[in-house]
Parts: C-alpha cells; structure tokens; sequence
C-alpha cells in the first residue's frame, strides 16, 4: 500500500526538481544537497510509492509512468501552497484575504459606504463583506469568530460587555426633522421645549428609556407619543405628511429627503455614541478600516432652507 504520509513538502520539492532537471546531480545542486542525500530521499520515495519513479540511465533519469502520475499531483499540490503561502502574507500584511465588516442600520447610510470606498482605494485587492444588525447581534457574530470589525452604539441598550477592543469614533448628535411648512423649520436650531405639543412619530424599544424621553424630562415635559414606525424612511413619509416629528441620527442625515429640513436641538442635544469593534488580535486590514472610519466627515447636518 502506498504510504502517502512519506511525501512530505520536502520530498515533494525534491521530487519535482529531480523530475525537472532530469538528474540527481542537478537537483542536488539547485537545493544545496549532495548527490548520495538525493538518492537516498529518492529511493524512500519510491518505496513508500510501492515501485520505481525513475528509469536510471546513462546519463541522468527520466519518470516512470508511475513517476509522471506522482509528478502531476506533486505540482498541484506544490502550486497550491505556494499560493496559501501568497495569501496568508497578503492577509497578515493586510493587501489580501477577505474582511468581515458589521455594522448598525444608520452607519450603512453613509459612514460606513464611504469608508468601504476609501477602504477599497487603498487596499482593492481584500475582498469586503458587510452584515447590518443590531449592536448586540455583531457582537456575537464578533466574539464568535464571524466579523473582523464592527460599527457599534451604546443606544438603545448601551454597550455589551466587552471582548476585545471596542475603541469610541464619534458622538451622534439626533436632529430633529420637521416639514418645511412647519413653524420652526426656518429657525438655525430648535429649542426642544417648543416641540412640547408635537406628537413624535418614533420606533422605542418597548419597556427602554429612550434619548427623546431622557431629553424631554430634561426639558420639563413628556414627549406625545404618535405612531410607532420602525423603518426611517417610513418616519419620514409621515413627518411630511404633516402627521408628527421625529429624531433622526446626524449619521442618517444623507438618507432625509428634500421636503423635510434637520435641525439641531439647543442645550443638552440627545445623542448616542459610536464604536469600532474589533478582536483581541485584529487583522492589520480591520485597523486600516479603523482608521478611515476615523476620518470621516459627516456630510451634512441641516438641510438649507
């Protein structure tokens, strides 16, 4: 039976390069062996091969039909490591393999799209992936293995408890969005304590404080509640149609369209912080992420009037 543990990546390269060159001597020559080293790995080949793999001749070898099939997989196989070998440097100098990327829904509007195109400009050949989720859900896609770095908020539920590095990237500041017809809409900011007769048209977490709860009892009063909508461009069809207001992250402001405006909040302004998530041992391609997340400005703030 042939022994295929004897065919090691050594013998392997030997075996190619005896088959190459057509010689024991050149071979032995080209890895720096001498010529009775080669013959003797050659011939602990052919036994574990159960028979020849060279005809000897007068002047140098050449396959066997069992040497030729040997040969044929002895080169995939070779071929094959030479490029893992490729691509594990790439991924440990952080120019190749793939990145995992996570992120909430409002950093996917813009911050995280911009940062993918910086990211693919300067390294285009890493192969990027994106997950959206909640906070605690890329956390656990994190921990588990399956993402390379993640875009996380302390909102609604704060921060998990930390595996890793989680390393803060920016403050969120919440807007408010009005009709352009609304009473306010030409004002530069808004005092919240003028919105107390609005109703809110929000998504809470059931059974959470909320920052538009949290800001209001501040302010002095309890916000109206309105109707519960989950999707923002669904909060923003029914703030145009008149029917309440809402808080947008300044992270979404891109996403709000022309018939509303944004306007910041005086005073203690509602907002959430934002993360990058990343494991004990990063991938140097997960910091380059990092990074350029860091560089990022927000598009825009306020809609012009």
């Amino acid at each position: 039976m042939t022994d295929v543990n004897a065919f090691d990546t050594g013998a392997l390269r030997l075996f190619d390069e005896v088959a190459r060159s057509g010689s024991f001597t050149a071979a032995a020559e080209l890895l720096g062996y001498t010529q009775s080293a080669v013959s003797r790995r050659v011939a602990a080949l052919e036994r574990a091969a159960g028979g020849p793999l060279f005809e000897r001749l007068a002047r140098g070898v050449r396959l066997t039909p069992a040497g030729a099939a040997l040969h044929r997989h002895a080169v995939t196989v070779l071929d094959r490591l030479e490029r893992a070998g490729e691509e594990l440097a790439a991924i440990h100098g952080g120019s190749g393999g793939t990145l995992r990327v996570g992120a909430f829904a409002t950093a996917n509007v813009d911050l995280v799209p911009a940062t993918l195109k910086a990211f693919a400009h300067h390294r285009p050949r890493v192969e990027l992936r994106l997950v959206e989720g909640l906070t605690s859900r890329l956390m656990e896609r994190l921990r588990a293995g399956r993402l390379d770095v993640a875009v996380i908020s302390d909102y609604p539920a704060g921060l998990p408890a930390e595996d890793g590095q989680v390393l803060p990237l920016r403050e969120d500041r919440l807007l408010v969005a009005l009709p352009r017809a609304h009473r306010l809409a030409g004002e530069d900011s808004v005092d919240l304590r003028d919105l107390r007769e609005e109703t809110w048209i929000e998504a809470a977490p059931r059974g959470q404080p909320t920052l538009l709860v949290t800001a209001c009892a501040t302010a002095g009063f309890t916000p109206r509640s309105g109707l519960r909508v989950a999707e923002w461009s669904g909060k923003f069809g029914f703030v145009a149609a008149g029917l309440g207001v809402t808080l947008v992250p300044e992270l979404a402001a891109r996403a709000v369209p022309p018939d509303l405006v944004l306007r910041p909040l005086q005073g203690l302004a509602p907002a959430r912080k934002v993360y990058a998530a990343l494991p004990e041992s990063p991938l140097p391609a997960a910091l380059e992420f990092v990074r350029l997340l860091g560089e990022w400005q927000t598009c825009t703030t306020v809609s012009p009037t």
